[in-house]
């Protein structure tokens, strides 16, 4: 039987889990590969929601969940990123797709670095998780899940909403890179 206590844990391995699926539909050459995979990225965000909402709710926080969280994040945005870039090889779209894309992956490989330093110094705290960390990480899941899509939708063109917003999450990226920065400032000297 699944305790209380394991299933914001069992949500974010499943985000996890559900990545190569997510690939594999991605690439099937079939009409609706686009919408499965959406559907599948969208239920992979709202894990995210809820399995911090569950863990906040319920008062159970593990050390094990407190990583495992942020790495599922960064898998499945790197993963959806990676796809949408390689959806769109001409020059011109992939550029577009790609300067954002590297600034994302940037940002988050230069923060998981920051993390781990400041923990071996113990001052991880002063690089929490910040509220500018969830609204970026927000407009994130909602430009890749439009850019995943891929088409028009009641009359939205999602693709070029996903690009516009994934913009906005790629300023928030730096954004709130420089404020992690800005607080490690003195533990990195």
């Amino acid at each position: 039987m699944i305790s209380q206590q394991s299933i914001p844990n069992l949500l974010t391995l499943t985000r996890i889990a559900a990545i190569p699926f997510l690939v594999v539909v991605f690439y099937l050459p079939l009409s609706w590969a686009n919408e499965v995979a959406t559907a599948l990225f969208v239920v992979a965000a709202v894990t995210d929601w809820l399995d911090g909402f569950l863990a906040r709710h319920w008062g159970i926080t593990s050390r094990f969940g407190a990583f495992l969280d942020p790495v599922a994040d960064k898998l499945m945005v790197v993963a959806v990123l990676i796809l949408v870039v390689d959806q769109n090889p001409t020059p011109y779209s992939g550029y577009w797709l790609a300067v954002p894309a590297v600034v994302i992956v940037s940002r988050e490989i230069t923060i998981s670095a920051l993390r781990e330093w400041m923990a071996e110094v113990g001052a991880s705290g002063k690089v929490a998780v910040s509220y500018l960390g969830k609204i970026k990480t927000t407009a994130q899941m909602i430009a890749l899940g439009f850019l995943l899509y891929g088409e028009t939708l009641l009359g939205l063109p999602l693709a070029q909403l996903g690009l516009l917003i994934l913009y906005i999450a790629a300023l928030l990226t730096l954004w709130s890179m420089l404020g992690y920065l800005r607080a490690a400032r003195g533990s990195l000297q």
